[in-house]
């Protein structure tokens, strides 16, 4: 194809199931459903870490948090590493971004642009009230954007849109006389219940008061109160929506649709319920998953991919799509797989890794996510019973830990020795006693 145009829209703390398009009955999401019916789905991606600031350095970069240096929300990328709006832009693209930054500033304006991108969020934005909260700030956020698609363009551009929903869930979860939303509430998921035996590490991380303290607002919630949980997190997943397809609506208004590829993803996802857990800062599979969808020129239509997919493969996509040198970095390009269907017949690489620092008082604790084509292998560096191990075919909810099974004594060594190939070829400073 020639340069396409790119619109990359990110969503916040969406889980890969909280989308029509992944069969989900109780979330209303017609805009991306459209996206899916309309392009490429992959249905294995995952994030680099599973908390905003992080995540996104993952996202712009195509590096993992050890590399690109943010490790826990607050923190700045190292210096020297560029994000994706500063190769494209020397490659001969227009790129302006319009919403959530988190490294560390919240939401850049126009006279605070990034590096790499011209922001087109204005000045008065920033005496917006309640600013932290999507509800305020993902309609202006996307009339930036929208008046960006409106301007004449004489070059290709990459437009980045982050907006905040569904994130307003933590808020929600604090707030103990936060309405029930009306309705029929959506049932709990069946691995709802919580291991007694998962690791010490993840047991204290519920107990954690200043980092992901969501967790412990809920211990005393009712049945129900779990479900409205659940309701208000797809409303609020509706709601983001809304705004993908006013910029949908945009870019076709504007003549632009044909010659754009849209690129969705979030930067992670939320803990819905599964094993008593809400937000994120986890590395099950609600928290880790992501939706990651893509439709444009050249790309094909309804279809699905199995091939494991990371955040860290947003920007060397990006570079392909631009014909920009991908650099020297974690992530791979995703091209090849939604090109060929054949890459969604068991080949692609052999797994990916997500990173969590789950304290921002104390970055030596640390876990590792490694999932392959079949298991899911998490390592932790603290506490007792540090390993988990599932198969993923035969446990889609992660319910049975094969590390603490004898059964599966190959596929749990098979996997120690992938995170440790990794971590020796990414230079990841992670130890674990398992690994040793």
């Amino acid at each position: 194809m020639d340069r396409p145009n790119i619109l990359f829209i990110c969503t916040d703390q969406q889980s890969r199931t909280a989308m029509g398009a992944a069969r989900n009955p109780w979330v209303d999401t017609p805009h991306m459903d459209s996206l899916a019916a309309e392009g490429v789905r992959f249905t294995d991606a995952y994030c680099g870490s599973p908390v905003c600031g992080p995540s996104r350095a993952c996202l712009l970069t195509g590096r993992m948090s050890h590399d690109h240096g943010v490790l826990v929300n607050g923190m700045t990328l190292r210096d020297g590493v560029e994000n994706f709006g500063q190769l494209l832009q020397r490659g001969g693209y227009e790129t302006a971004w319009s919403g959530r930054w988190h490294l560390p500033e919240p939401y850049p304006t126009q006279s605070t642009s990034p590096p790499g991108f011209e922001c087109v969020l204005p000045d008065p934005f920033n005496h917006l009230p309640r600013r932290n909260l999507g509800a305020s700030t993902d309609e202006p956020v996307t009339d930036a954007a929208i008046t960006f698609l409106r301007r004449t363009h004489d070059r290709p551009f990459c437009l980045g849109v982050a907006l905040c929903n569904p994130h307003d869930i933590c808020y929600w979860i604090m707030d103990r006389d936060a309405p029930i939303p009306s309705g029929p509430l959506p049932e709990l998921p069946a691995n709802f219940r919580r291991d007694p035996q998962e690791p010490e590490f993840v047991q204290t991380a519920r107990l954690r008061d200043h980092y992901g303290q969501e967790n412990m607002a809920t211990p005393d919630w009712s049945m129900q109160r779990w479900q409205a949980y659940l309701a208000e997190y797809y409303r609020l997943t509706h709601l983001v929506d809304v705004q993908i397809g006013r910029l949908l609506s945009a870019l076709e208004q504007a003549g632009l649709e044909k010659d754009t590829v849209v690129v969705f993803t979030s930067d992670h996802g939320e803990g819905m319920a599964a094993h008593e857990l809400v937000v994120k800062l986890n590395l099950y599979e609600p928290a880790a998953s992501v939706p990651l969808l893509v439709r444009g020129p050249d790309i094909p239509q309804g279809e699905t991919r199995s091939q494991l997919a990371s955040g860290v493969d947003i920007l060397p996509t990006l570079c392909d799509l631009a014909g920009v040198e991908i650099p020297s970095i974690a992530g791979e390009s995703l091209l090849p797989a939604i090109a060929d269907r054949g890459q969604d017949q068991g080949q692609g690489r052999e797994f990916v890794v997500s990173q969590l620092y789950p304290d921002t008082q104390d970055l030596s604790l640390a876990g590792r996510m490694l999932r392959s084509r079949d298991h899911k292998y998490l390592c932790f560096n603290s506490g007792e019973r540090p390993e988990m191990l599932f198969h993923l075919g035969d446990d889609p909810g992660e319910c049975h830990n094969l590390a603490l099974a004898p059964v599966s004594p190959a596929a749990l060594g098979q996997h120690r020795e992938w995170l440790k190939r990794w971590l020796r070829a990414s230079a990841d400073p992670f130890q674990s006693a398992p690994l040793n």
